[in-house]
């Protein structure tokens, strides 16, 4: 009996020495990285799907094993295609930095063919595809629509998948030119000539110079030729 009491003792103390020195599983740790990615991202229209790859880490790792790790992103980190989100554990202390990759599979507007810089596109000259892009998708352009008013910011090759920042707005009003600027007040309605100083977009803000007073003025691009104060 006491040899079984002898034996039940050890194997409790070789269970408890196991568990002290337990390793910490690492593709746990990739999961926590890659979920927290995800959460970050907002929940979009439902075509976009989101696919967040969590790097392998070093094999040599070792980490005592933790009963509630966390993730968190490093102080100045941004969602971008690559980033890296720490897995901290208080106790046993430790951090440690996981790279993930973020990509985005989605329905995306890409060029039939090369364009050059200041090309304005139409239905014509795109298509929609679906495509795995990296980032996420509130770069990505998949309405026509947005085309309107819009041109090519630099000269881009067949199939590029067209973001945001590659359209930019038409020049409403350039620089140089002359315009009417227009006042209302008290239900009455000035009308002046100027000369715009800057370029301007669409409803864009523009400086002008009144050509009567040489004041400079500032309003907003209300067509062609009509700049409109007090907007």
């Amino acid at each position: 009996m006491a040899h079984f009491k002898h034996l039940l003792w050890l194997t409790a103390l070789l269970s408890l020495e196991a568990s002290a020195h337990a390793i910490q599983d690492t593709a746990q740790l990739r999961q926590l990285a890659s979920a927290h990615v995800r959460s970050l991202i907002p929940g979009g229209d439902g075509k976009a799907t989101l696919h967040a790859q969590a790097a392998a880490l070093d094999t040599r790792l070792r980490l005592p094993a933790c009963p509630a790790p966390e993730a968190f992103l490093p102080p100045g980190t941004s969602t971008a295609a690559r980033m890296t989100v720490g897995v901290r554990c208080t106790n046993p202390f430790w951090t440690v930095y996981v790279p993930v990759t973020l990509e985005t599979e989605m329905p995306v507007l890409v060029l039939r063919n090369a364009a050059a810089a200041g090309s304005a596109l139409t239905s014509a000259d795109v298509e929609l595809r679906t495509q795995r892009l990296p980032g996420f998708t509130s770069r990505y352009v998949s309405d026509i629509t947005a085309l309107q008013g819009r041109h090519l910011k630099n000269a881009a090759g067949p199939g590029t998948a067209l973001t945001t920042d590659l359209l930019v707005s038409d020049v409403l009003i350039k620089r140089g030119q002359r315009v009417t600027l227009v006042a209302a007040a008290g239900g009455l309605e000035v009308r002046v000539q100027g000369e715009a100083i800057a370029d301007a977009s669409p409803a864009g803000r523009v400086r002008v110079r009144n050509l009567d007073s040489q004041k400079v003025v500032e309003g907003q691009a209300e067509s062609s030729d009509r700049v409109r104060l007090g907007m």
